[in-house]
């Protein structure tokens, strides 16, 4: 895991870094898509929660379903699926404390400090229970959710999660993935209020990223909110046997491997992961 720090501080170093395409390869998951952007919402607007303002959209209505991004980006990544899953239900999408348009303050960075966060948006939006979609660092926020306060989560779909760092390849070679550390850092002077602060930003995750979370196979089984741990074939930043082990021990929870995309599974094959998304909110327990 130190390794993997190292690396993504020495990527922000790095001046040359540009994003695979698709025509150099033929492999949908050695590319990176463009960030999409989110359609227009019924309502935008800031929470101020432990400290921080945390910026929210809403699209549609029916029963609500929380997206939840991944560490160093936005939620403008969800933007492929906020307009097929708005014809069903109320989606709320979250930029999580420091990143995208939301803001922090001094509190060191945490997977239970961000899940509180969301518990104080949905508390504002007065909605006492939500679906949880999240990937990566957001599937973390979800899973913490679903073992903390699992009153407040009626289903969490946990894409690209790891339950311990030891489940976190190192992603020093992946072109994709560094391709995504830059273009991060562009959308970050773009929407942030501390523009100029991303490399600093990366270093605090990356320290976060090292220590947490901790969960113990006892941990995960605490969970009894449905759950679908799910995962890409071709991850370039998660280890198959910790997606595994979290399916294994959370009880009845589903695992599910999406074929040919990676970690970046919602840009590379945008309709094979919102069909996923849809066939699990719609499945009956």
């Amino acid at each position: 895991m130190i390794r993997f720090v190292q690396a993504i501080v020495a990527l922000l170093l790095a001046a040359q870094l540009v994003a695979p395409q698709a025509s150099a390869q033929s492999e949908r998951w050695m590319t990176l898509p463009p960030t999409p952007s989110l359609p227009v919402p019924t309502q935008a607007a800031r929470a101020e929660v432990n400290g921080a303002s945390i910026w929210y959209a809403m699209f549609g209505s029916g029963p609500p379903v929380v997206l939840l991004h991944g560490g160093l980006a936005n939620s403008s990544y969800w933007g492929h699926q906020v307009p097929a899953l708005a014809q069903k239900y109320q989606v709320i999408v979250i930029d999580s404390r420091g990143h995208g348009r939301s803001t922090r303050d001094a509190k060191p960075y945490g997977y239970e400090l961000m899940a509180s966060d969301v518990l104080g948006v949905l508390d504002k939006l007065a909605i006492p229970k939500a679906a949880i979609v999240g990937w990566s660092d957001g599937a973390i926020i979800g899973l913490s959710l679903a073992m903390n306060h699992p009153e407040r989560v009626s289903r969490l779909f946990a894409f690209a999660a790891n339950s311990d760092p030891s489940g976190v390849k190192d992603v020093d070679k992946s072109p994709v993935f560094q391709a995504f550390i830059a273009r991060a850092e562009k959308e970050y002077e773009a929407l942030s209020a501390t523009p100029k602060e991303y490399k600093q930003f990366v270093e605090e995750i990356s320290g976060m990223w090292s220590k947490q979370p901790k969960w113990t196979k006892a941990d995960l089984e605490k969970i009894k909110v449905p759950t679908w741990i799910v995962d890409a074939d071709h991850d370039e930043a998660i280890e198959r046997g910790n997606t595994e082990l979290m399916a294994e021990s959370i009880p009845r929870a589903g695992l599910l491997l999406q074929p040919e995309v990676s970690h970046f599974s919602m840009l590379q094959d945008p309709a094979q992961f919102t069909a996923d998304v849809m066939r699990f909110l719609e499945r009956t327990w």
